[in-house]
């Protein structure tokens, strides 16, 4: 009876430590960290960017008094088709009016003075010839007219300056074009060099933009591309870089870049946005690419996680990478890496090398 209750006890105790055991691997198993991976494949070799940007014509021009004034005609609206030399805004005038009426007296008193100066130096030179003038008297009397007629020259200069102030009054339309924006109103006081209309004037049409200065270099002048309009539905556009900006534009962070429209129609207008599609697939090489999320950097440098399923449980190694340019489909493995490794693509900074881990499907 007593070795009964003895081998009674020792099973209890060995189902206790059994369930025990049993809970602890149930439990290490749930702690274990799922993770996501994806195999190292090589590059497509097809790279397709989109950037927003906005059709306008091929030249703008601001239309602007080179005089300050309250505008008194202003025959200007958006959308008006205007002809060169038409009349399009006139300032009063006031100012430049009065100036101009006092250069005119100005030039009167002058040229007064200087007729007076010269019978001045008529008479004197007489006296001089004749012996009964000085040496000093003559040369006073003819500094006193060339002076004379200096002051005349310079009044009759500031009268045709007071005249084009005038002028810097009116505002006629450099080049045949549309009034793409109004700026201004009448009876408006305005100073010089402010904008009142904007007249669109080009005969092609352009597509402006700004690029990052991750696809920047890799667009070149005379590079074509495929443009779309959002207002146009099922019509594409070819076309043609022309202008790429060295520098930065420090308001955007991007670089400018503008295409001609190569086949533009009158249903583009400005002002339009627009999609354009660059393809740099003839300057992708090929070689292995791995998403950019699962690229790790630290102090050692940029690293990814290998998978390895050959141990129980699934292992994490970190593997040391360099990497080359960043592309739609993430980073161009330079060195570290070969093709069909298998690499986590989450959960990275949560990892550690030599971690134990659950395949997450």
């Amino acid at each position: 009876m007593k070795k009964l209750k003895h081998i009674s006890r020792l099973s209890l105790a060995a189902i206790i430590t059994l369930n025990m055991a049993c809970k602890e691997e149930k439990t290490e198993e749930k702690l274990l960290r799922p993770v996501v991976f994806q195999e190292v494949s090589l590059n497509s070799g097809e790279e397709i960017r989109t950037f927003s940007g906005t059709a306008q014509t091929d030249k703008i021009i601001n239309l602007s008094f080179r005089n300050s004034g309250i505008i008194t005609v202003f025959n200007i609206r958006t959308g008006q088709v205007v002809r060169k030399g038409q009349l399009l805004a006139q300032l009063d005038n006031v100012q430049s009016r009065l100036a101009y009426e006092q250069s005119i007296a100005q030039m009167n008193s002058a040229e007064s003075q200087m007729k007076t100066a010269k019978l001045n130096y008529d008479r004197i030179r007489s006296l001089y010839e004749k012996g009964s003038a000085s040496l000093s008297d003559f040369e006073n009397a003819k500094n006193s007219y060339q002076n004379a007629v200096s002051g005349f020259e310079s009044a009759q200069r500031s009268v045709d300056i007071q005249k084009e102030q005038i002028n810097f009054g009116y505002i006629y339309a450099p080049e045949n074009g549309v009034i793409a924006s109004t700026e201004a109103e009448i009876e408006e006081n305005v100073n010089p060099g402010q904008v009142v209309a904007v007249l669109n004037a080009g005969n092609k049409m352009t597509i402006s933009l700004g690029l990052p200065e991750s696809v920047i270099n890799q667009v070149q002048e005379n590079m074509m591309v495929e443009i779309a309009f959002p207002a146009i539905q099922n019509k594409t556009f070819k076309g043609e870089v022309t202008e790429v900006a060295p520098a930065v534009n420090p308001k955007t962070a991007t670089y400018p870049v503008k295409i001609d429209i190569s086949d533009a129609t009158e249903a583009i207008r400005s002002g339009m946005a627009a999609n354009v599609t660059f393809n740099f697939s003839h300057l992708i090489t090929e070689g292995l690419i791995i998403p950019a999320k699962a690229v790790g950097e630290d102090s050692n440098g940029r690293y990814v996680l290998l998978v390895d399923e050959s141990s129980n449980p699934p292992r994490v190694k970190r593997q040391d990478i360099k990497i080359g340019r960043l592309t739609t489909a993430g980073f161009e493995v330079v060195s570290g890496l070969s093709q069909g490794q298998k690499i986590a693509t989450a959960g990275l900074q949560t990892l550690l090398d030599g971690q134990e881990v659950k395949i997450q499907q």
